[in-house]
């Protein structure tokens, strides 16, 4: 899928938050590129769950539930979530072990461990359930697709770029704030992130330690306190996770450390409005959430409906987003990563 302009992302935002499933498309399918020649539309009745790495977090509250509930609804199929309140990667195999015994016909999962589900996802497709990753992935071999938020490179230039417009031309220590230690996503970003540093633009920027707050708030916030603590000369902080950006960004609201240590992460408008607006964050960034649970739910009903089978080069239509081309390891790029600032986040409800 050709990349979108900033105006189309902000389009795109502006319509899935405002009004989630208000603009239906028929579910016909066409797939040119693959074998799948089981019918043209999408089966009516699906069941698709949602397992996110943690539930009651605003991320996946978005993305399940402001996208990947719409779309369900869209197709005529039974939305559930379901999943553990802490993001523990062997907490998540019960709820796939359930799910799979409950006849599931799409599992969408977001992996807090690449291999520890396994197991359990290869047992629930064998059982003849159709497994979508989405946020993180896991092993190839255990799932039919990867719905991709943006590319590793993508995210990790606009990280490094955003700290550096930060913190300025002088340069000086960064930190990293992760999520779990485990989190395929994150791991990704971070190594591309150093590989991002090595150019000459960011030769002056010296990343000193990355730290992980298992996207557990108090933990966080505590990491950030930590930061500071062990580096005093410390100029900027990423934080490439929802909860720990929002975290990092209470704690430095409130201490000595406002505008003297910059931040910026992947966090939604909501989350981070009142600290771009009293000027503790300069500007952040994220993809669409609810776009992301959208086009996970509408791949896992193509691939239950043999519209798909995950081989490169298949293609299906999700909705109101259009189509999309399923790429090498069965990848499927939802887009490029969005810059909010105090310009535009008003703009933005989720």
């Amino acid at each position: 899928m050709a990349a979108r302009s900033a105006l189309a992302i902000l389009a795109a935002l502006s319509l899935a938050i405002g009004g989630c499933a208000s603009q239906e498309q028929p579910a016909t399918q066409p797939s040119p590129g693959g074998s799948a020649t089981s019918g043209t539309t999408i089966k009516e009745g699906l069941k698709i769950a949602f397992l996110p790495k943690q539930v009651n977090n605003p991320y996946f509250d978005t993305s399940d539930n402001k996208g990947g509930k719409p779309a369900v609804e869209e197709f005529k199929g039974a939305y559930s979530q379901t999943g553990p309140s802490e993001a523990s990667p062997s907490a998540q195999v019960s709820y796939i072990n359930t799910l799979s015994q409950q006849g599931t016909d799409v599992i969408v999962v977001s992996a807090n461990d690449k291999d520890a589900i396994c197991g359990a996802l290869t047992e629930a497709r064998q059982a003849g359930a159709k497994v979508v990753t989405y946020d993180s992935d896991t092993n190839p071999t255990c799932r039919d697709l990867f719905i991709n938020q943006a590319s590793a490179e993508g995210i990790a230039a606009s990280q490094i770029k955003l700290i550096s417009d930060a913190v300025g031309p002088d340069g000086g220590e960064i930190a990293i704030l992760s999520a779990t230690a485990n989190a395929t996503n994150q791991n990704a970003w971070i190594e591309m992130m150093k590989t991002e540093l090595g150019k000459p633009e960011y030769a002056k920027l010296k990343l000193v330690t990355t730290v992980y707050g298992d996207d557990d708030d108090q933990k966080s916030f505590q990491e950030a306190q930590g930061l500071l603590a062990s580096y005093p000369n410390l100029k900027g902080i990423i934080s490439p996770t929802t909860v720990g950006v929002a975290a990092a960004a209470r704690y430095l609201s409130g201490s000595e450390y406002k505008g003297k240590v910059q931040l910026t992460g992947l966090g939604t408008p909501n989350q981070m409005r009142a600290y771009v607006k009293d000027d503790t964050v300069k500007s952040f960034a994220l993809w669409n959430p609810a776009d992301l649970g959208y086009l996970a739910a509408y791949a896992g009903a193509a691939l239950a409906s043999g519209l798909i089978t995950g081989k490169e080069g298949e293609t299906f239509t999700a909705g109101k987003l259009g189509e999309y081309t399923v790429g090498k390891d069965g990848t499927v790029l939802l887009g490029d990563p969005f810059v909010f600032d105090k310009g535009n986040i008003d703009t933005f409800d989720f």
